[in-house]
């Protein structure tokens, strides 16, 4: 039930399982090649070079959702100069994460034939390249066309990242690099309006974007330098490549050479597969629905914030930014009780014959069902000015561990109980969380401003005490649901 656990059956049931590799594998072919040389198998890298390419993919993932929400603290300024409702910057997030949620569908099959690495590089090259038309742009239209051109772009970068990790490590070594990587794109958009606070107090707004070209381009430096290929497919077909050109025979082959799914197949696999999904299982619908309702809640924050402290308790820009290091305290916090949930998978596996089954992910989620609804009640009531403003902000720590523990949870769910389909599951989550995301941020303003902040952040904590149930009825019925799924296993 770890956080490695997602994305290694994602990689034994999703875009990397090739039909066309099992197939010639079992071929008595003196001439394939399906074997990598020590040097050439990424499981055989140095400690060093595994960990600086893990912590690379960690800082580009950082990167990429951070920028996501770093646009709440432009909205105003921006909106004075071009002379354009507030309303109208809100959609530099909701633009950004669209394409964050749907670039996946359409980018994630050319991993699969391309490779790995080469996707890191092209996506930041794209992300220094539209990052420019932002800087510059004489109009709001001109930013908001690109900010959905960068979520776009940075979503090649994360729907290969999890696999790069699991291609380094193997068995019980890759627990620690994945949970590392797991909580990279979650901690980005909590550390985004920090960080976004801090340069709108202290600059003007256009250097928020000056300095996110920097980064970009300083992690785009480190890609090319410390990221290698690490898909075993793509390197088969390289060492083929090598050898026919050594020998001089034409006869030596990789499993990738004779791929008999076409990319244009994959795409429209990629797309089709995910929405059938959701049409049609129920249970896989609903959970995404939960993890989409934490997601919404989690950018609508964005702008509440906000509302909560600078209007409430007279916060300044870069001190209401700060009020967001408690999500991220949650989070962390989450991550830290990794090994007693690799315990308590242990214990159901022993149980189960050794295999535990895919509703143990599902206990994770129990209690974040619980601490979510639970937190945003306390938050709720206390984000009076006549309240001192560090009680808000600590009822916010559980916040974060809960969103943590529930995208944890039904995520690994996903991938272990629709094994056969496990990269098509994610997609279809991915979209739907997306979709919420992009949607919750538009409303915000006017729903705090209407309803104030206490039954705003009540009707919120309402809504997310309704999903509650849904771990726990899941886990004692899912079996059932998945006997009569014809996606589940």
């Amino acid at each position: 039930m770890s956080t490695t656990d997602s994305t290694i059956a994602t990689l034994e049931a999703g875009p990397d399982t090739d039909p066309a590799y099992e197939k010639h594998e079992q071929q008595q072919d003196e001439y394939l090649v399906s074997t990598l040389d020590p040097s050439e198998d990424p499981l055989c890298f140095s400690a060093l070079r595994k960990w600086t390419a893990v912590v690379t993919i960690c800082l580009g993932s950082f990167c990429v959702t951070c920028a996501s929400s770093v646009a709440s603290f432009t909205e105003k300024p921006m909106a004075a100069e071009f002379h354009v409702s507030r309303e109208s910057t809100i959609l530099l997030i909701s633009l950004f994460v669209l394409g964050l949620g749907f670039g996946p569908l359409i980018t994630g099959p050319f991993s699969e034939v391309y490779g790995r690495a080469i996707i890191y590089r092209i996506s930041y090259i794209f992300l220094v390249i539209f990052s420019f038309p932002v800087v510059f742009a004489p109009n709001l239209g001109v930013i908001l066309s690109f900010r959905f051109l960068l979520g776009f772009a940075g979503a090649s970068f994360l729907s290969v990242a999890g696999g790069s990790v699991a291609d380094m490590f193997a068995g019980s070594q890759v627990a620690t690099p994945m949970a590392v990587y797991t909580l990279s794109p979650f901690l980005g958009p909590v550390f985004g309006p920090l960080i976004g606070g801090y340069i709108n107090q202290n600059l003007y707004w256009r250097w928020t974007w000056r300095i996110f070209i920097i980064w970009t381009f300083a992690q785009l430096v480190a890609i090319f330098m410390f990221i290698p290929e690490s898909y075993a497919p793509v390197l088969l077909k390289r060492k083929a490549q090598r050898l026919r050109k050594e020998t001089g025979d034409e006869r030596y082959w990789a499993p990738l050479d004779r791929r008999e799914t076409s990319l244009s197949r994959s795409l429209v696999l990629s797309c089709y597969v995910p929405l059938q999904l959701l049409i049609f299982d129920r249970m896989a619908l609903l959970l995404d629905t939960w993890t989409a309702l934490m997601l919404g809640i989690l950018y609508l924050m964005f702008q509440a914030f906000p509302i909560i402290f600078e209007d409430g308790h007279h916060f300044n820009v870069q001190s209401t930014g700060l009020s967001f290091i408690g999500i991220g305290i949650g989070m962390f916090l989450g991550l830290a009780t990794q090994p007693i949930w690799n315990r308590v998978s242990a214990k159901e596996a022993a149980k189960h014959g050794g295999k535990a089954p895919p509703e143990t992910a599902l206990i994770m989620g129990q209690v974040g069902g619980i601490l979510v609804p639970l937190a945003l009640y306390w938050f709720a009531f206390t984000t009076y000015p006549k309240v001192h403003w560090v009680v808000p902000i600590i009822a916010s720590v559980p916040f974060g561990t809960g969103v943590f523990f529930v995208f944890t949870a039904t995520f690994t769910y996903l991938v272990t109980a629709y094994r056969p389909i496990a990269a098509s599951a994610m997609a279809s989550n991915s979209a739907l969380r997306s979709s919420f995301a992009a949607a919750f941020p538009l409303f915000a303003s006017a729903m705090y401003h209407r309803l104030g902040t206490a039954g705003a952040t009540a009707l919120l904590a309402g809504l997310a005490t309704v999903m509650a149930p849904l771990p726990f009825v899941f886990r004692k019925i899912g079996p059932r649901l998945r006997a009569k799924s014809r996606f589940a296993v």
